[in-house]
């Protein structure tokens, strides 16, 4: 090469490689509620690898489901899309399941593997169809066991010795270690904490030494909300007194049910604890392998859940505790830490908000928004101020049945944990909730003076112009989400 040609490469403009575009970590969790974490203000149970996806990432202060029961929310998850869009609007398990996601909607996982990302599906599924638009598949069958699970691994069952959150973390750092030079997205899913809790043999203390104070509607009479009143499935001292064999004799009602809080809720933290641990594992992977500062983790829930809240468990009811779910995002490359979002985000905005990331056109069948913007700290000036709710479970048992069967005086609508289906809308201060299969009966919280929601003001003349306006948006969102 002569002088010449030297300085006429010199003069070239660069050529820079394309930014590799980003890895995709999505951890999701079953039935995990913000306030059992210590970066969303627990101050007994200490979570250090969720507060560090915090701390170096967003933390979604208003995150909510849009269908509070583990396979509604997951399909959700996936497609981006409603219950009623996607086809999966109860759990639907057993003999009679006619539930299957519909084929025809893309999921980000299919997407992003058409774009040439490499994609992987670890631990539990709960979807009543195999998982398509993966690589490599390693799920549990139905709920899984916490012991000696049985993993179903690209169509093989196949049955692992030890602790089910131990082992879906072994199988999730053994595929990320295979050499592969393509992006890649893990779906990383979690048994714990569903319940019949079962923490790890090394947790079983875990909180002896403390005494775990009740929520604030612990004795909850439901004086105004008479569904709730009806919810007797749901409450401790009736339902879950034959799960534990080594209840004290001689127990007064009163001391019944506070034993069994005590265990319940310690059992739960002592099994969300063991996924904060092997979190650690693998974000201490991606740092050793220098892939941390490109890899967008993101950290949620199926849904809510009542840990004590009005006498319960579970979830079902658009009622806060079961509505919130957590939600944390840390990328590097692209914000900085320590950011706390207030505006409402939806786990329908989790395809499109990884699409995005990705730099992936998100298909127009995607009902939810990237939360990009918002992680950039540029959120756009309609941004939603209000989100639509539906909750259905069993009610497709009535497919075929018509209108005589809801006519039968002796019908139950209820399911197991007698909540009827119902839709709502909740905006910064108030919530309005219609059990539509209840003779339209409604509820309305105002959740600045009453947060709790323990007073239904739907009746109060005070209220009249809210309710209006309430009712008014509700119909808008129902139109907007095409469920007509």
């Amino acid at each position: 090469m002569n002088r010449r040609q030297a300085l006429s490469l010199m003069a070239a403009p660069a050529v820079m490689a394309a930014p590799r575009r980003p890895n995709i970590l999505y951890v999701m969790t079953d039935d995990h509620v913000p306030r059992a974490m210590s970066c969303y203000g627990n101050t007994i149970l200490k979570t250090p690898n969720f507060d560090r996806i915090a701390n170096e990432g967003c933390r979604f202060d208003n995150a909510f489901c849009t269908n509070s029961l583990c396979a509604p929310s997951r399909a959700s998850v996936l497609t981006g899309t409603y219950s009623h869009v996607n086809g999966i609007i109860g759990n639907s398990e057993g003999a009679d399941n006619i539930e299957k996601l519909d084929a025809k909607l893309p999921t980000y996982p299919q997407v992003l593997r058409q774009n040439g990302y490499r994609t992987a599906m670890i631990g539990k599924w709960h979807l009543s169809h195999d998982p398509v638009g993966f690589d490599y598949h390693c799920i549990l069958p139905g709920q899984g066991l916490y012991f000696d699970p049985v993993f179903i691994e690209q169509g093989q069952k196949k049955q692992m010795k030890g602790y089910c959150t131990d082992i879906t973390t072994d199988i999730a750092l053994g595929w990320l270690k295979q050499k592969d030079t393509k992006p890649w997205c893990l779906v990383y899913q979690h048994k714990s904490p569903h319940r019949p809790f079962q923490p790890a043999p090394r947790h079983a203390k875990l909180l002896n030494d403390v005494t775990l104070p009740h929520p604030a509607t612990y004795d909850d009479d439901y004086a105004t909300r008479k569904l709730s009143r009806e919810a007797e499935d749901m409450k401790f001292d009736i339902s879950l007194e034959p799960d534990y064999k080594d209840l004290p004799k001689g127990l007064s009602a009163r001391e019944k049910k506070d034993w069994i809080y005590q265990r319940f809720v310690k059992d739960y933290y002592r099994a969300a604890y063991g996924v904060d641990e092997n979190l650690g594992r693998v974000l201490e992977y991606l740092d050793q392998t220098g892939q941390a500062e490109n890899t967008v983790v993101i950290y949620s829930s199926d849904n809510g859940f009542f840990l004590g809240d009005y006498g319960w468990y579970d979830k079902r009811f658009m009622y806060e505790p079961s509505l919130r779910i957590p939600l944390m995002i840390r990328y590097p490359a692209l914000f900085g830490g320590g950011k706390v979002e207030k505006r409402f985000a939806l786990n329908i905005d989790y395809a499109p908000t990884i699409l995005d990331l990705a730099g992936i056109k998100v298909p127009g069948t995607m009902q939810g928004r990237s939360l990009k913007p918002l992680l950039e700290g540029k959120p756009p000036s309609n941004w939603r101020k209000s989100m639509y709710y539906t909750y259905y479970e069993d009610s497709w048992r009535l497919r075929g049945k018509g209108k005589e069967a809801m006519a039968d005086p002796s019908f139950q609508y209820f399911t197991p944990h007698r909540v009827s289906p119902h839709r709502g809308v909740r905006t910064e201060r108030h919530k309005l909730i219609h059990y539509f299969s209840e003779n339209n009966y409604w509820e309305l919280f105002d959740l600045a003076s009453d947060p709790n929601e323990l007073k239904n003001v739907y009746d109060d003349k005070a209220y009249a112009s809210v309710r209006a306006d309430l009712t008014k948006e509700l119909a808008r969102l129902r139109k907007e989400y095409r469920n007509t």
